[in-house]
């Protein structure tokens, strides 16, 4: 009885919250950089947004920089819950001194892109499916990438399951990193609420027992047991509390199933994935981890003993090694990349009109 009053009164509470709904559900463009962060952390020189759809799912936003020369491959971002694409600045500015142009692209529902429901800050998402069909679609219709230049997969914790979902259907990539991939342990089916609220939307909508609004109050990231640094631990938060449009509660019990059924598919059909893997784990590898590495036909485990999930915001002491892991199986991608363009681009050279005349069959 008590757990269908609170179901009664959530279900009130969104009923409520959907009336005016107008441009609360809409994307967020241009953030507001918080007063209390450092430089280090400002968006990266000729940072630009933009926003994304398909079909008639939610408008996403992605944003992009590149380098001042010819890129030597371009890397595609994916956050984890709550995070936005202004958590990733630092990281962004570090590929780009690199030579790699890198785009981040804002989950549905989450970050800068526009919300499925009201609350805006309530994470919910009937399914993982457009997070995926735009990533292709942002891939071949925005980014376009140019041959010679590989294109590479980063997606963190449940970010992480975009990106192996995106290669597991046809999205053509040159590499996949997983940083500490975030797959669900527990069947839906395993807990009653989530499973038949789930199913069906308006229920799925609902919050998980115990949720509260977002609250400056609340913990940030270091609090929160997922970085040990004490400037990136606090960055999420101070971007939301700047920008009340990228704040993100608790997710929804829908958004929970959804994630329970991108990560069981993910794992079933991670064989279909051709290109190599770099999976990056805080402390060890989960059963879930390893099982999905055993699937892949190309993994590349590597675990940073220490660390915390939050790799890309973590204390030099384990960022640095995780940083030095992305950058090489970027790096490797790009070597082979020129390996197998070397040939035929001296195939192709005047230099070699002659040999290319003599191994054309002659008529007779």
């Amino acid at each position: 009885m008590a757990m269908a009053r609170a179901l009664i009164a959530a279900l009130l509470l969104l009923m409520l919250a959907a009336c005016g709904r107008g441009e609360l559900l809409g994307p967020f463009a241009e953030s507001r950089t918080p007063p209390a962060i450092g430089p280090r952390f400002f968006a990266p020189e000729g940072w630009t947004w933009g926003f994304v759809q398909t079909g008639g799912r939610p408008i996403q936003r992605y944003g992009v920089a590149t380098t001042w020369r010819a890129p030597r491959a371009t890397v595609v971002i994916l956050p984890g819950y709550g995070e936005s694409a202004e958590v990733w600045f630092e990281t962004v500015g570090a590929l780009t001194r690199r030579g790699y142009t890198v785009w981040v692209l804002d989950r549905a529902g989450q970050g800068g892109s526009a919300r499925y429901t009201l609350p805006r800050d309530l994470g919910y998402a009937p399914s993982f499916d457009p997070d995926v069909a735009t990533l292709k679609g942002l891939v071949k219709v925005v980014i376009r990438p140019q041959p010679g230049t590989p294109l590479i997969l980063l997606g963190h914790a449940d970010g992480a399951v975009v990106a192996l979902r995106a290669a597991e259907t046809g999205l053509r990539v040159d590499g996949v990193i997983a940083s500490s991939p975030n797959l669900a342990t527990r069947a839906v089916s395993q807990d009653t609420a989530q499973a038949w609220a789930g199913r069906i939307p308006l229920l799925g909508r609902l919050p998980n027992a115990g949720w509260r609004p977002w609250s400056r109050s609340q913990p940030d990231e270091r609090e929160r047991g997922r970085t040990h640094d004490l400037w990136r631990g606090a960055l999420a938060k101070a971007w939301q509390t700047a920008n009340p449009d990228l704040r993100m509660s608790e997710p929804s019990l829908g958004w929970r199933g959804a994630h329970q059924a991108a990560s069981r598919q993910a794992q079933t059909d991670a064989g279909r994935i051709p290109v190599p893997v770099l999976v990056i784990t805080a402390g060890g590898a989960d059963a879930q981890t390893t099982a999905l590495c055993k699937a892949l036909r190309h993994c590349s485990p590597l675990a940073i003993p220490g660390a915390r999930p939050d790799l890309h915001l973590e204390s030099e002491t384990w960022r640095a090694p995780w940083f030095a892991a992305v950058t090489a199986f970027i790096a490797d991608k790009v070597d082979a990349s020129r390996a197998v363009a070397m040939p035929r681009a001296a195939a192709n050279s005047p230099d070699n009109s002659e040999a290319l005349e003599e191994d054309r069959p002659k008529d007779h």
